[in-house]
C-alpha cells in the first residue's frame, strides 16, 4: 500500500532534530537579533573630559556616557534587518531561505565589524558624541569601554551561525503552499480531497480534477 506524500511530509517533519524545528530556529534569530538591538541602548564607553568642557549636564554622571546606537550607529539598523529576516524565513520557500540566510549572515557580519571597531578604537567612535557635547571636534580623552561591544560581538556572531542553519534546517519544514506540495510530492499529492477551489484552482493548470 503507497503512503500519501503529506503522510511521508509529516513523518520527516516530526523526525527533524530539536534544532532544525522551525519555530526554535526563527525563535533563536529573533532572540539574538533582539539581543544586539538590546546592547545599543546601553552604554558602550564612557569618555572623561574636563568637566568644564563637559557642561554641567555632564559633569554629575561622572563622564560622558555614549551609548551603542551613537558609537556604532549602523548596529541598530543591521539588527532590525536581521530580525525581519528571521521572522520571514518562517514562510519562505526553498529559493527565498538562500535569499534571507544571506541576508542574516551579512547583517551579522556588519554587527560584528561595527562593534569590533569600537574596540579597536574607542576614542575615534566617541568623538561624535563629544563633538555633540562639547563642540570641540578632535579631541583627546581617557575613554573606558563597557562590556555591552563585546555582547553585541558575541550576539552578533551567534546570529551568523542561525541564519547558517536555516538552509539545513529548511529540508525539514514543511512545504509552504498546496502548489509547493504538488512540485514535491506529484501526483500523490493530488490523490486527496479536494475541494471547489482546489477544483478550479487545478482546471487553471490544465488538470481535470474529475
Amino acid at each position: 500500500m503507497a503512503v500519501p506524500a503529506s503522510s511521508g511530509a509529516q513523518a520527516k517533519a516530526r523526525s527533524a532534530p530539536a534544532w532544525a524545528r522551525k519555530s526554535t530556529l526563527v525563535l533563536l534569530i529573533a532572540v539574538m537579533a533582539l539581543a544586539v538591538f538590546g546592547t545599543t541602548t546601553q552604554t558602550w564607553m564612557t569618555v572623561n573630559l574636563d568637566p568644564q568642557q563637559l557642561g554641567q549636564a555632564a559633569t554629575g554622571q561622572g563622564g560622558l556616557q555614549v551609548q551603542g546606537s551613537k558609537a556604532a550607529t549602523t548596529v541598530t539598523a543591521l539588527a532590525l534587518v536581521a530580525l525581519a529576516g528571521g521572522l520571514a524565513a518562517s514562510i519562505a520557500g526553498k529559493i527565498a531561505r538562500w535569499i534571507i540566510t544571506a541576508i542574516i549572515v551579512l547583517a551579522a557580519a556588519g554587527i560584528i565589524t561595527a562593534a569590533a571597531t569600537v574596540l579597536a578604537d574607542p576614542l575615534a567612535a566617541a568623538q561624535g558624541s563629544i563633538a555633540a557635547a562639547t563642540g570641540i571636534t578632535g579631541s583627546s580623552a581617557d575613554v573606558s569601554v563597557t562590556a555591552f561591544p563585546v555582547l553585541a560581538v558575541v550576539a552578533g556572531s551567534l546570529l551568523a551561525l542561525c541564519g547558517l542553519l536555516v538552509i539545513p534546517a529548511g529540508r525539514y519544514w514543511k512545504t509552504r503552499t498546496k502548489y509547493d506540495a504538488v512540485a514535491h510530492g506529484g501526483a500523490a499529492a493530488q490523490s486527496g480531497p479536494v475541494d471547489e477551489i482546489d477544483s478550479w484552482d487545478r482546471l487553471s493548470r490544465g488538470d481535470d480534477p474529475t
